[in-house]
């Protein structure tokens, strides 16, 4: 079964940036591939979706701030998050840009205010 991990997550200040990894246990080259993110009381939100043809869509609320990229040669997913906003804070996950697949653990962002 398909497994994916997250990681990169940190406690980082406002206007700061983090790297957040997702290594997937398959390939990913031709698949489209998402980000997503999950704060308390929320539901679970796509902020950015990476297609197989290497285009973008990312979410209004990270449009300028966050890019999706990704690496096929090791199966892994980034999301480059800068200047980081106090409403940045969530558990951030990676699945496919439908959520297909099994989630992962996802990894914790935070950013106090």
């Amino acid at each position: 079964q398909l497994q994916l991990v997250e990681s990169g997550g940190d406690l980082v200040q406002p206007g700061e940036s983090l790297r957040l990894s997702c290594v997937a246990s398959g390939s990913l080259r031709w698949i489209n591939m998402g980000w997503y993110r999950e704060a308390p009381g929320k539901r679970r939100e796509l902020v950015a979706a990476l297609g197989a043809d290497g285009r973008t869509d990312d979410g209004d609320a990270v449009k300028g701030r966050f890019t999706i990229s990704k690496d096929n040669s090791k199966n892994t997913l980034y999301l480059h998050m800068n200047s980081l906003k106090p409403e940045d804070p969530a558990v951030y996950y990676c699945n496919t840009a439908l959520g297909l697949w099994p989630w992962g653990q996802g990894t914790q962002v935070t950013v106090p205010a």
